[in-house]
């Protein structure tokens, strides 16, 4: 994929970015970075941010970093970028005996691990693009003080070093260097002259890595993925050549399209939501799925699966209002650049991705916009598919009840209500992080943020999940709760839109006023901050009998407050 140059992005610069949200973002390094940096502002304008820059003086990482009265820590960043080059690395190894290159490694790990403990929050780091001195040739492969074996190991103690540091989030510019390869990357002359470790062409491509990651971290990534069939999952239309005459198994094209069902399968197991988008019968549709021992994907693979002779903007938003999810969180995949270009132009949300002709060319293409990035992962994305498969199961059952509230009660539901407890860290962060509509205040949050909030006395904090006789929901809700003086102040209150209008806003609600009675505040006050996508709350607090005091902020009075009517029952949680 090819990006824009760097002086496209230039002119970005010149552009008004103050209708976007601010990112302010740190950048350190042991190199310079201005070019970087311009890189950075020009990409996040096309992105839709206004990221704000403080850029460190040319190799004063450490001490903007280690001095909490630096400008860097002044600034206040949401994260900081630490790029650190090899060809620094280099030099100081060759400033070592030969006795003491074994431990090289190791030794920088150190340091580096004590950059990230005083950034103080989120940290991007940069891996060393693998370079070879060539003094010892391939043997250096297998020789632990030769200089390769050494940047190799540090990168594999750099990414084992940020799954123990939650905030740590990697920027794989090796990684980047081997897919543009190393001499569109590197240019000695750069270097030598102006010390910049980077090309004017590979700048573009380590600015979008550094932005997709920022985006993920801000709760900006992609959820599902909609997908047409004919010419687009196997070679052929079904509907004309049957099950035996598509395409799909091990030769030709057929190969390249059982590849590109692999990835989505394993898209679908990470916690991408599939779902198919055909102009077909269903019937026909349904058949290799069913019965064509080439296909990866089956039927119980994908959450949603539409086919029909309507157009497929209607059919996307169909499934769009059918997983309540952001249409600009969907990725649309079509071979035929007609629909293509009919869906982009009535749904400007949706990310629409252009196919190349070939199909073997499909994957790579899909691969290189990294449309999937992410800044967390759990066991319980692995169910989504699952959980969304039986929240139809919901829908039907709905249809056979005269009243919504004989609905609610057959479903049985259970929820639990617990403080933040260390197994579910990495899932009430990731929750923070992906919850943009019931968000009351939209603070994200890193798996260490919620481990110190959880031992903080200064704070109630509460996790949610929910149950019915269709399944688990699992972890669906996150209260922070912060203690003043006689009130208690709602610091953050998000729910997964999956449980919407189940009763689970009032019986949240209930829980925290009768924390608050427990604890002794009179008392309780929330906040609601609006941003361009939780206008769904705008009115929840109202709803829930809170009186508003002006400012986006309001109150319940905890002896006043009256409990709602739901079909919730409380249970204890099971321990983890």
């Amino acid at each position: 994929m090819e990006l824009k140059t760097l002086t496209q992005l230039q002119k970005n610069l010149k552009k008004d970015a103050s209708p976007f949200p601010v990112f302010k973002l740190a950048v350190v390094g042991d190199c310079s970075t201005q070019l970087l940096c311009t890189a950075l502002k020009g990409t996040a304008y096309d992105e839709g941010i206004n990221l704000r820059v403080f850029e460190a003086d040319y190799d004063q990482l450490q001490a903007q970093l280690m001095d909490k009265e630096s400008e860097l820590h002044a600034f206040g960043p949401r994260a900081v970028l630490i790029y650190l080059c090899t060809e620094k690395l280099y030099e100081a190894y060759c400033g070592l005996t030969q006795e003491a290159r074994s431990g090289f490694a190791d030794m920088l790990m150190e340091k580096i691990s004590s950059y990230w403990d005083r950034a103080g929050t989120i940290v991007l780091q940069t891996t060393f693009i693998e370079a070879d001195d060539r003094v010892f040739g391939n043997f250096a492969a297998r020789l632990p003080s030769s200089f390769l074996y050494q940047v190799k190991r540090l990168n594999l103690l750099i990414m084992e070093g940020c799954q123990r540091q939650s905030g740590v989030f990697i920027i794989d510019i090796n990684g980047l260097a081997a897919k543009l390869g190393y001499d569109r990357v590197r240019d000695p002359r750069l270097y030598y002259h102006a010390k910049l470790p980077l090309t004017a062409t590979a700048l573009p491509y380590a600015a979008k890595e550094i932005i997709d990651v920022i985006k993920a971290v801000e709760g900006r990534v992609m959820k599902c993925v909609v997908c047409d069939l004919d010419n687009t999952l196997w070679g052929g239309v079904i509907g004309d050549d049957g099950l035996e005459g598509i395409e799909l198994g091990e030769l030709g094209d057929g190969a390249a399209f059982t590849a590109l069902q692999r990835w989505l399968k394993e898209l679908k197991n990470r916690g991408i939501i599939l779902c198919v988008c055909s102009k077909n019968e269903e019937a026909a549709a349904k058949e290799p799925f069913e019965k064509h021992p080439d296909m990866v994907l089956r039927l119980e693979d994908i959450s949603v699966f539409i086919a029909n002779w309507q157009d497929k903007a209607a059919n996307i938003r169909l499934i769009q209002k059918t997983l309540d999810i952001g249409m600009d969180s969907l990725v649309f995949i079509d071979d035929n650049p007609f629909e293509r270009e009919a869906v982009r132009s009535l749904i400007p949300e949706i990310c629409v991705t252009d196919l190349p002709e070939d199909p073997a060319e499909y994957l790579p293409y899909l691969q290189s916009l990294n449309l999937f990035e992410t800044a967390s992962f759990s066991e319980e994305d692995s169910k989504r598919t699952e959980q969304y498969r039986a929240e139809f199961g919901r829908v039907r059952q709905q249809e056979l009840f005269s009243s919504y509230e004989h609905y609610l009660k057959s479903l049985e539901m259970t929820a639990e209500a617990e403080p933040f407890s260390s197994f579910w860290f990495p899932r009430i962060a990731q929750l923070t992080q992906r919850s943009n509509q019931f968000n009351l205040r939209t603070v994200r949050y890193t798996e260490a943020d919620i481990a110190r909030l959880a031992e903080d006395e200064g704070y109630v904090t509460l996790y949610f999940t929910l149950k019915d006789n269709f399944g688990d929901y699992g972890l669906i809700a996150v209260v922070i709760l912060e203690k003043q003086a006689d009130n208690l102040f709602i610091h953050e209150w998000l729910m997964s839109c999956r449980v919407l209008k189940r009763g689970m806003e009032e019986f949240i609600a209930d829980k925290i006023l009768s924390t608050a009675a427990e604890l002794g505040f009179k008392t309780v006050t929330g906040e609601y901050i609006p941003t361009k996508k939780n206008a769904m709350v705008a009115q929840l607090y109202e709803k829930l009998g809170f009186s508003p005091l002006g400012g986006g902020l309001f109150r319940a009075e905890v002896k006043n407050y009256t409990p709602h009517k739901t079909y919730i029952k409380e249970a204890k949680a099971e321990m983890q």
